[in-house]
């Protein structure tokens, strides 16, 4: 049976060429160990195909793939999800490739890597993971046609596997444009598929944020129709926590309306948000969004939310005015709940703050001598702050002096709720990098800070930033302007390294142009682009129709192209009519109804002294075009060699 065929070299190379390109980028995602295993096991494949030697027993086989069973299950604690699912799948081709005796095996091998390149897209759609998966799917169909025609040439069966896949490309752009666009998932994700996300909580401890500082990763970008907003009025509003338990801050109560409980005024910033998957429904506007932004709730401490957390990309066009006043008519419940502290903890700092209070009952004031002290204690903005204990206010203030924007936020908030005023922590993002290539404005989790909200009469909610008294450079110029501390930020935040920034600009520009015309392109964009060229009101009938005619008429030029590249190139069909040309020119041409073998007899009377050559010509080309067996090219080019020095005279 032909499945059961042993495979050849090149079939078994051609799939471990494949194998290593479907899973070298899974490697940033799997475990070290699995990586490891994986690893080794294509390596004695190649070391078996290089000496010839035998796959390993198939016992050998059966434990290894139980062992990895049950390391997958102790690493991630289940089976069922995305996590393990994909390092299951991975050890199953690697075991696999290893077994293969016969070209049935190596089909199902190609199934798996097919697969496996399609679960690059479960952790990231970048340009970069679609170019890699369309390798690995170059590799794998080039295996797929080894196994069809195994005495073709490698270089052969590269070009019609390309060519397949270019043939594919026009049939994927019109599936892109026109298939509909459904809102969510077709199918459902595991429990894990939203496991990897990172970015800010909704609590807050000392050292939480300071993690985030150490990641370079995009949060978000800002497209803004003209000049962005300054430095200081670059604050992108995330979680308000109102209550605190002597560690830990946590959201406070807050209404969820339809539109905003403010009046905007103030200069207006125009922008499009699009945000990195979070897992959490804040949007991070810019303070303060005006109203009618679709699909999104306003809530009472002056956050925008979506209606779902985030787990798509997700584009938004807001409208923001930062200098719009806030909270002036604050309800007394939000009030007392903005005064409340534990009784029993941070002793100096609560004694530090009624010192300042009972100077002055102003609260202007006490805000002013507040910011006053801690801005002559000496504090130190650090990414690496000391660990703190049970008073962590106390001993930030008063014994380590040393900490990031969390540190400084609670700490300042504190003082205050301990003078008697009403205050509270946000955090989200503070600032952003323009990128010189598209003029975006990219904020990333680095970029994580935390700051104070002091309500006073008459004039609402006031932001207050006391991170701003020990390093003024983080709000004007970024986090790595603010620290000295070169070594603990990430490698394109240093300084010396302007080359290396300068490429990354140039790839995440590359990548927001695909998050906006590729990952974003849905229901909306598509209808938009339908009622331009002329569809007015496009429902599911309309482009089911749509897609039926382009896959018709994409199908028959394919079809036409390929026939007519069939008798244009057909190198023995070529040979054969420069040989019908070449003894026309002596007066012999070949008669449309007349075969080879009749035209070589004809031949071999008109010219009786070149008889042999002509009828070895004639019935060469009837054996190789009419024979059992396909023409085989190094035959071809025989007899194209002869047909060139062929002499009648």
């Amino acid at each position: 049976m032909p499945e059961m065929r042993a495979p050849t070299s090149a079939q078994l190379g051609w799939l471990l060429a494949a194998v290593t390109a479907t899973l070298a980028p899974h490697a940033v995602e799997l475990p070290y160990w699995l990586i490891a295993l994986c690893t080794s096991l294509i390596a004695i494949r190649a070391a078996l195909l290089w000496r010839r030697g035998k796959p390993p027993r198939q016992l050998l086989i059966l434990l290894v793939a139980i062992a990895a069973g049950i390391g997958v299950r102790l690493e991630f604690g289940h089976f069922f999800g995305k996590d393990p699912g994909v390092a299951l799948l991975a050890v199953l081709l690697c075991l696999k490739l290893l077994e293969s005796h016969t070209t049935r095996d190596l089909r199902a091998a190609v199934l798996l890597a097919y697969f496996l390149q399609l679960g690059l897209f479960f952790y990231n759609q970048t340009p970069g993971i679609a170019a890699l998966a369309l390798a690995g799917a170059l590799l794998t169909t080039t295996t797929l046609l080894s196994l069809e025609d195994a005495a073709a040439r490698p270089a052969a069966q590269l070009r019609t596997s390309t060519l397949l896949l270019a043939q594919g490309l026009p049939f994927m752009l019109v599936l892109f444009v026109l298939f509909p666009r459904v809102q969510g998932p077709l199918w459902g994700l595991p429990s894990d598929a939203y496991s990897g996300m990172t970015g800010l909580s909704d609590t807050m401890t000392p050292g939480s944020i300071s993690q985030l500082g150490l990641s370079d990763a995009i949060a978000f970008r800002a497209e803004f129709n003209g000049p962005p907003p300054p430095p200081p009025q670059r604050y992108w509003r995330g979680p308000v926590l109102s209550r605190y338990d002597g560690r830990t801050w946590r959201p406070g109560f807050s209404t969820i309306a339809a539109a905003p409980g403010y009046a905007p005024s103030g200069r207006a910033y125009e922008y499009r948000l699009t945000l990195e998957p979070h897992n959490q429904p804040w949007l991070l506007a810019l303070d303060f969004p005006a109203a009618n932004v679709p699909k999104a709730r306003y809530a009472g401490d002056y956050r925008l939310l979506a209606e779902q957390p985030l787990r798509t990309r997700t584009r938004v066009e807001l409208r923001s005015y930062p200098a719009t006043t806030v909270g002036k008519d604050e309800s007394a419940f939000v009030l007392a709940e903005a005064r409340r502290l534990p009784a029993d903890v941070n002793p100096r700092g609560r004694a530090l703050a009624l010192e300042i209070a009972a100077k002055s009952a102003n609260p202007a004031a006490i805000l002013a001598g507040t910011l006053e002290r801690m801005r002559g204690m000496g504090l130190t903005y650090t990414l690496n702050p000391p660990l703190l204990g049970t008073h962590a206010v106390d001993e930030f203030l008063f014994d380590t002096r040393q900490g990031f924007c969390e540190h400084f936020a609670s700490a300042f908030v504190f003082l205050m709720r301990a003078a008697g005023l009403p205050a509270r922590v946000v955090t989200g993002y503070q600032g952003g990098e323009i990128n010189p290539v598209d003029g975006s404005l990219v904020v990333r989790q680095s970029d994580a800070h935390a700051w104070a909200e002091v309500w006073l009469a008459g004039r609402g909610w006031v932001r207050v930033d006391p991170t701003a008294l020990s390093a003024p450079a983080r709000i004007e110029s970024g986090l790595s302007a603010a620290l000295q501390e070169w070594d603990a930020l990430p490698l394109l935040r240093r300084p010396g390294l302007d080359w290396l920034r300068d490429m990354r600009h140039r790839w995440e520009a590359l990548s927001n142009t695909w998050n906006q015309w590729v990952l974003g392109y849905n229901s909306d964009r598509q209808r938009d682009l339908l009622e331009r060229i002329g569809f007015r009101q496009p429902d599911w009938r309309m482009l089911a129709m749509l897609l039926g005619v382009s896959a018709t008429t994409l199908m028959l030029l394919l079809m036409a192209w390929a026939f007519a590249q069939r008798r244009r190139r057909d190198p023995l069909d070529a040979a054969w009519a420069r040989f019908s040309r070449k003894l026309a020119r002596h007066g012999a041409g070949r008669h449309p109804w007349e075969g080879p073998l009749d035209y070589g007899k004809r031949l071999a009377m008109t010219f009786p002294g070149r008889a042999a050559p002509l009828r070895a010509i004639s019935e060469r080309y009837a054996s190789l075009r009419y024979g059992a067996q396909p023409a085989d090219p190094r035959s071809v080019r025989l007899l194209a060699r002869s047909i060139r020095r062929l002499k009648l005279k």
